[in-house]
């Protein structure tokens, strides 16, 4: 069987045809070489594919971060062309990739924009290397749609560069290389070229069916009175089954004919390469001037001579005519009449080019391009002038017919049985040498076709239908059996009724035959089962929710596979797939009926998303956003987000890639609820950037260092914001602006948390912060040298965003300097050297100056913002704050809670204040365990506002009511709950809310107070410790003073800041100082 497939297939791979006999070819036999013309012209190595060419190379990046990943990446590179005895083996594997051209230049090369430098190449050292060459259509497909989506060619167009995609990269997987390959490899490759061939004619269908429009025949052609041929042509044009059919004997006889144009490019030769009066019988000739005589050889050279004399010429000559009837049905079978009538008239045999074209050679094809080619030449209209409309026609279909029958009964060539047989639709002749899928379609469409124009010319003439009618019920009791009697006795009047019996009733019959017919090559029928063959059946059937079911059929994920970003199927099924969704979405949907649309719509989307996902995984994510835009918002929107959270910590270049991505394909902002845009993918990526990751956590668990480590992924996200969009996108300013002021503003609400967090007196950094302080780097440095570009909500989030860069330079200072001094703690007092000591004062200096400098700004006071909207409302507002949180130990290890404790934290918040406070501002406290983590909490705190706090201006800076609820419960001071206990932030949001409990807006002075009220008096207090350390040193500190001034002065609003434990802690800091102080001056007065 696999023999058979093998042989039955051989017209589409050239260098598969078996060598015919010696007779074959006169002409020179060109040797098969290894060595492929496409050798000569190879193309450069092609590295990451760009999509659209718009006459540029890739945007040269500005961001700092990526320019030095790119260099890091050519480095990389240099120090691989360093080791050239290395990478040898794996040059030679990819030579058959990256040397040899894949592409034609009418395929529109200098459409594929690509971008990345030859260094970035990663050398991928694989024994598949040579198997993954196919993976070129991906970026060439994306390239190809991008330019019919931005409507630089039509969608018929489009499906004609995809069929010619296909059959280029084919080419080159297959002949493109003359490296011997191993067997399994050879095989690989094959397999690989012929299902990109497979595809290929799936898209030339394509454009038969759905992208060629239907030409109504020119006026100028109609000749009155008309002609068999015209009105055949207008039949078809107006009859959709008729149409149908001949597209489909167009589109296999394209097939076919591209078939042979690749033999003849491939090996250098052509079907049909014979010397001039090469089938005149030589070797006959010469027996008979010899003068033996032989019954069984005839003495007459005619062509009528065999058939007259009821015997043959030599057994050479016999060959010699097998062969040349061999190469006449290749020639018919791929459309090339014209040729094959060329063909036997220099072989020496005008008599069957007569055969093959009558009426004067006329163009009998029933199409418009076969009109038109015929022009105006009125031979056949002066033929049917005198005989009648389609007289001729059925003589000359009845004598094929009968020549087709005498052949076969003589035992005569079976080629040349076909031949006569495929001009008059008698199947039952030709399907026996059918032996690969197409040409059997292609017979069977081709005979019905002619059997309907027969059928519709009889219509035509008076009495000839009734003649037809006759054999009705003999065709009614057998219907579409080919093996059915025949009828030579009947004449030509009555014609078709010879071949009725052996027609389909209709396409689906047509098909079924292909299936299971009885006169159809087992090999036929085991190619319906291959995919192609299956789209492209249930296409010509119109049946598009079928042909996408079985699409998603091959490549749907396992239901118990969790990893939707693993590919599955085959990929290249899997991209034909999404391309057949696009076009036919952009051909059909106003065609479509509602529940096909939505099929269309919605089974494409499937498809689609599942193509994306895959390019995704292979590393394409330059790829993605083509076809993500043409998904639904919503998986539009999934599809990015979780692209970015899995690409979170790779390199600048990769998500780059991704930013790139969504810029030029989405809309920024959402003006249509059709699709997705980038503000909404971002949106919901920083949103779930920030909830609480699920983790290990036991009493063990260190919170600060777990929160530490977090805060970087957190930290992280604001990259994505960090990117200089494309100059290529629209409002390219206002996009940047929009970029910046979204990077700042959530950048201040992860800087209101980690200074939360980072309280702790340890020297490890607060790494979150200072990520977040160097991605921003490059675009405030961008932003400063064009200051005219600021807006007022940009300015105003810009100055917080300095204040915590101010505030995390004093933490950063502070501990240094803490690290310092628990590095000299472990070396005794008196071992300690000079140079440890200075850097120790040093360190202690810097952080007591910097600490000081941000305290005693007066004019422009630390977190105090003096632009925050002002409400005012008739309607009661209220304000809510909602917080996740851990509980912990003052050891550091964090709590388990459970209901009690909840209950117990719920009371102990609603005691910090006063019953009239709580009554008056409505105040509700609810403590829950979280649903995300069992080990979090969730803290929701509800209150009127009021003017001075939610109304009006916010004098305080201190959070309100709310923000004195979470302090208490944040330092660890809650009278009626465990001593020492905190409440460790995770995410904190504050909100305005209406009397019903809808969010209205963020309540930013609330959290910004909070932060006013802990980081300040933690601040003073490291100052306070630091200043024990010098005056320990023997330092004196000239503005100690003023410290302790700034604290108790009513003015500057610190004292109110501290609690009651912090107080007392300042207190006994001073205490300590001063005693430090003495002590020396004792030890001098002494």
């Amino acid at each position: 069987m696999e023999s058979e497939m093998d042989t039955s297939s051989s017209f589409l791979d050239p260098e598969e045809l078996s060598i015919r006999e010696q007779y074959r070819r006169y002409g020179k036999r060109h040797s098969i070489s290894s060595i492929s013309p496409y050798q000569e012209s190879s193309a450069s190595k092609l590295n990451e594919p760009r999509l659209f060419y718009d006459g540029s190379s890739f945007h040269s990046p500005t961001n700092t971060a990526l320019i030095l990943e790119n260099i890091k990446q050519e480095v990389g590179s240099i120090d691989y062309e360093g080791a050239p005895y290395k990478m040898q083996s794996a040059s030679k594997r990819r030579s058959s990739i990256d040397g040899p051209g894949i592409l034609d230049s009418d395929v529109g090369v200098d459409s594929i924009h690509r971008f990345g430098s030859q260094s970035l190449k990663a050398c991928k050292i694989e024994d598949d290397s040579l198997i993954d060459s196919g993976e070129t259509t991906f970026a060439l497909f994306a390239s190809l749609l991008d330019s019919a989506l931005q409507g630089l060619m039509s969608i018929p167009d489009l499906i004609l560069r995809f069929e010619q995609s296909c059959r280029n990269v084919s080419e080159s997987i297959r002949y493109g290389s003359n490296i011997r390959l191993r067997v399994v490899e050879d095989k690989l490759m094959r397999q690989k070229a012929q299902l990109l061939l497979d595809e290929a004619a799936t898209w030339s269908l394509m454009w038969y069916l759905y992208g060629k429009g239907t030409e109504e025949p020119p006026v100028e052609l109609i000749l009155s009175p008309s002609t068999s041929h015209i009105e055949a042509c207008q039949f078809v044009v107006n009859d959709h089954t008729a149409q149908l059919c001949l597209r489909i004997v167009q589109w296999l006889e394209g097939l076919a004919s591209k078939s042979l144009d690749l033999e003849s490019k491939v090996r250098g030769s052509h079907v049909g390469t014979y010397l001039p009066n090469s089938g005149v019988w030589h070797h006959t000739q010469r027996f008979l001037k010899k003068g033996v005589s032989d019954a069984n050889t005839v003495h007459h050279l005619d062509f009528d001579a065999p058939t007259r004399e009821h015997a043959h010429q030599l057994p050479d000559d016999k060959k010699q005519d097998e062969s040349l009837l061999e190469d006449v049905w290749t020639l018919l079978r791929a459309g090339r009449q014209e040729e094959a009538c060329d063909l036997c008239r220099s072989a020496g045999q005008p008599w069957r080019a007569a055969t093959l074209c009558p009426f004067g050679g006329i163009d009998f094809s029933p199409s418009v391009e076969a009109l038109i080619k015929n022009g105006r030449s009125r031979t056949l209209q002066a033929i049917e002038l005198e005989s009648g409309i389609g007289h001729q026609w059925r003589l000359w279909k009845w004598a094929s017919y009968c020549t087709s029958e005498k052949i076969f009964e003589q035992r005569g060539s079976k080629f040349e049985a076909a031949i006569y047989a495929a001009q008059c639709s008698n199947l039952k002749h030709v399907l026996p040498i059918c032996t690969n899928w197409e040409t059997a379609c292609w017979a069977m469409a081709k005979s019905w076709l002619g059997v309907q124009l027969d059928l519709e010319l009889a219509r035509s003439q008076p009495g000839r239908m009734e003649q037809v009618k006759s054999f009705g019920d003999e065709i009614e009791g057998s219907p579409g059996q080919m093996n059915g009697i025949s009828q030579p006795s009947v004449g030509p009047e009555s014609w078709p009724v010879q071949v009725l019996n052996q027609q389909p009733r209709d396409l689906s019959a047509l098909l079924q035959k292909l299936h299971s017919g009885e006169m159809v090559h087992e090999a036929v029928t085991q190619v319906c089962k291959e995919q192609q063959r299956q789209i492209e059946m249930k296409l010509m059937l119109g049946n598009i929710p079928h042909v996408l079911q079985l699409i998603w059929s091959w490549i749907a994920p396992s239901e118990d596979d969790q990893n939707v970003f693993r590919p599955h199927g085959d990929p290249q099924m899997i991209r034909f797939g999404a391309h057949l969704v696009l076009v036919l979405r952009y051909l059909l949907t106003d065609e479509l009926k509602d529940p096909f649309r939505k099929d269309l719509m919605d089974a494409g989307d499937l498809i689609i998303h599942m193509y994306a996902m895959f390019l995704f995984s292979e590393h394409h994510e330059e790829l993605v956003g083509v076809y993500a835009s043409q998904l639904a918002r919503h998986r539009c929107i999934d599809l990015f987000v979780h692209m970015m959270e899995l690409r979170l910590n790779s390199s600048v270049h990769v998500k780059y890639k991704i930013f790139l991505s969504a810029m030029e394909y989405l809309p920024f902002s959402s003006g249509d609820d059709l699709k997705g845009s980038f503000e909404e993918i971002i949106e919901r990526v920083l949103s779930r950037s920030r909830e609480i990751k699920l983790g290990k956590y036991d009493k063990s668990t260190d919170v600060a260092e777990l929160h530490r480590l977090q805060s970087l992924q957190k930290a992280m996200v604001i990259q994505w914001l960090c990117f200089t969009p494309p100059s290529t996108i629209a409002d390219v300013k206002d996009v940047s602006a929009k970029l910046l002021l979204r990077a700042l503003i959530h950048s201040n609400i992860l800087f209101r948390e980690f200074a939360l967090i980072s309280m702790w007196r340890v020297p490890a950094m607060p790494i979150g912060a200072h990520e977040l302080l160097s991605f921003l780097a490059e675009p405030l440095k961008q932003l400063s040298e064009n200051p005219d570009t600021l807006e007022d909500n940009v300015s105003e989030n810009l100055k917080e965003f300095q204040d915590w860069s101010e505030y995390y330079s004093c933490d950063a200072t502070y501990r240094k300097w803490l690290k310092i001094e628990l590095e000299n703690a472990n070396v005794p007092a008196l071992e300690l050297s000079l140079e440890e000591k200075q850097r120790a004062i040093a360190a202690a200096q810097e952080t007591l100056n910097m600490s000081l400098i941000l305290l005693q700004r007066k004019e422009n006071p630390w977190l105090v913002s003096l632009e925050d909207p002002i409400y005012e409302s008739v309607e009661p507002l209220y304000l809510e704050l909602h917080a996740t949180a851990i509980l912990c130990l003052p050891s550091g290890e964090c709590l388990s809670p459970d209901a009690t404790m909840c209950t117990a934290l719920m009371s102990a918040l609603y005691s910090t204040l006063s019953e009239e406070v709580v009554l008056n501002r409505e105040l509700m406290v609810n403590v829950s365990i979280s649903s995300s983590n069992n080990y979090c909490i969730e803290v929701v705190l509800r209150c009127l506002a009021v003017e001075g706090d939610g109304l009006g201006i916010h004098d305080m800076n201190d959070g309100g009511v709310l923000g004195t609820v979470m302090a208490a419960g944040f330092k660890g001071e809650l009278t009626r709950f465990q001593a020492g206990v905190t409440m460790e932030i995770c995410r904190l949001d504050a909100w305005y809310s209406s009397k019903e409990g809808s969010l209205e807006g963020p309540a930013t002075f609330i959290v910004r107070g909070l932060c006013h009220r802990c980081c300040l008096p933690e601040l003073i207090l490291r100052c306070m410790q630091v200043s024990i350390s010098l005056v320990e040193l023997g330092n004196q500190i000239e503005n100690h003073d003023e410290l302790i001034e700034l604290v108790a002065c009513s003015e500057s609003g610190f004292l109110h800041l501290f609690s009651q434990q912090q107080l007392q802690e300042f207190l006994l800091f001073e205490r300590e100082y001063a005693i430090c102080k003495m002590e020396p001056e004792e030890e001098s007065s002494c």
